[in-house]
């Protein structure tokens, strides 16, 4: 039986947990051939002997470094023989309030979060008009279209990453080349589950839906998005939040 992603190569960024793990099993268990770069070597091992046999391939990439950006998308091109698929999911927080925010803390969001996305899909661009069916998908956040108190770096990252998605979706359509983003809001992730109860709590009730969401519901859009159904979807933003952002 034919599978929606046989024969389709994808590079996720980040791919080595959470987010970017459940992205890159979701689309390897469908058939992609998939590379995950990102810096954490051990993580992304883990990842490789969740995935079915030859999968998925790792190649250690600072997403912030243009070189190594371009030696990741042409990896994806040796492992899966072109490329299909990106996913920009790297990603860091900084948290911060304004008055006390340091320059560093300030830059390195941005480089990683919004300069990283520009790398590696400038560096994919011209693989990517090839395909048959390109696809970008750029994971954004709430925090990009509502803001957050104590992530102003985050949140300009972010909603920087919406922004660019659209010019990319404007400027690579005429060659049949999508380009939408996901926002996720409340994830169960290890920094939600080291909360306090009361925190988790209050975390909740911003929620309609009333739970936390998980990284499989991320990961389910973004198989949407990239696959073959989505055709005549492109430049949008998807919230996957549980109803807090209407």
């Amino acid at each position: 039986m034919t599978r929606e992603f046989d024969g389709v190569s994808a590079l996720v960024t980040g791919g080595s947990r959470g987010i970017g793990r459940a992205i890159a099993l979701a689309l390897a268990a469908e058939g992609a051939k998939v590379t995950i770069a990102d810096v954490l070597d051990e993580a992304a091992q883990e990842t490789i002997g969740l995935a079915p046999d030859g999968a998925v391939r790792y190649v250690r990439t600072d997403v912030t470094d243009a070189a190594q950006a371009k030696a990741a998308v042409d990896a994806a091109v040796e492992h899966g023989g072109g490329l299909d698929v990106l996913v920009n999911n790297a990603g860091i927080t900084r948290d911060n309030l304004l008055l006390r925010m340091k320059d560093e803390e300030w830059d390195r969001v941005i480089d990683v979060n919004l300069k990283g996305v520009f790398f590696v899909t400038r560096a994919a661009a011209r693989v990517l008009m090839k395909s048959r069916r390109g696809r970008v998908v750029n994971i954004a956040s709430v925090s990009g279209i509502m803001g957050n108190a104590g992530q102003g770096n985050y949140a300009a990252s972010k909603g920087g990453v919406i922004a660019f998605t659209k010019a990319v979706a404007r400027e690579l359509a005429g060659r049949g080349v999508t380009a939408n983003a996901v926002a996720p809001g409340f994830i169960q992730t290890d920094m939600t589950a080291a909360l306090p109860a009361t925190a988790a709590e209050a975390l909740q009730k911003q929620i309609p839906l009333g739970r936390l969401g998980v990284a499989e519901d991320i990961a389910a859009t973004v198989r949407f998005l990239a696959s073959s159904a989505a055709g005549y979807v492109t430049g949008q933003t998807i919230c996957v939040d549980g109803g807090m952002v209407m």
